[in-house]
Formats: C-alpha cells, structure tokens, sequence
C-alpha cells in the first residue's frame, strides 16, 4: 500500500503561482511513477502531469505546458506541481497518484490516489 497526501492548494489570483506537494508512505516511493490530476466542478478527471520513477521523463497537458512543472525528490518521498501562471479555468481539485508504470499514470490507470487538494483561481 501506498498512502498519498496532497498539501498547497488554496485561493490564488489569475497570474499568481501555487506549489503542490505530495508526500508518500508506506511502499518503496521510488519504485513508482508519479502523477497529478485535477476534476473541476461537473467535469471528468483529466491528467495533468506525470513523471517517471527516476525523474528523467515527464510530460505535460497540453493545457499546462509551459506554464506548469512536475518534480519529484525521491528522498524525501514527495512529488511537486509548480503552477505559474494560473488561469480560471486551473480551478480543480488536484490529486496526485501513483502507478507501477509511467505508462499506466499517462493512461490514468494509477494503483493508488491521494485525497485531493483544492486549488481556486480568481479572474
């Protein structure tokens, strides 16, 4: 088992910036592929990044490319979304989650998910 807890949403005005984190337990961290999601109000899931076990490869939602980050430090068992540039339509609830593959987190077929944190961006 693998639990995931996400920290640093909040309330943001257009252009600001939010850093997400979260953090793993339980399971080897490293042994997993990471990614993050967001479900906006009346709307499906939709991946919004995702990195492999190493942290070598990443990839980006189109919609965030550019202006959103993913990283992950290994020791410390967490994983992080640097969001610049937020924009209304950012508002979500963000998750993060954990796949045996990096594959598998790009399909959003992830093995374990987190709680979710609330990110709301002001016009």
């Amino acid at each position: 088992q693998v639990q995931l807890v996400e920290s640093g949403g909040g309330l943001v005005q257009a252009g600001g910036s939010l850093r997400l984190s979260c953090a793993a337990s339980g399971r080897s961290f490293s042994g997993f592929a990471m990614g993050w999601f967001r479900q906006a109000p009346a709307k499906e899931r939709e991946f919004v990044a995702g990195i492999t076990w190493s942290g070598g490869t990443t990839s980006h939602a189109d919609s965030v490319k550019g202006r959103f980050t993913i990283s992950r430090d290994n020791a410390k068992n967490t994983v992080y979304l640097q969001m610049n540039s937020l924009k209304p339509e950012d508002t979500a609830v963000y998750s993060c989650a954990a796949g045996v593959t990096y594959i598998r987190v790009v399909r959003s077929e992830c093995e374990y998910w987190g709680q979710g944190t609330q990110v709301t961006v002001s016009s």
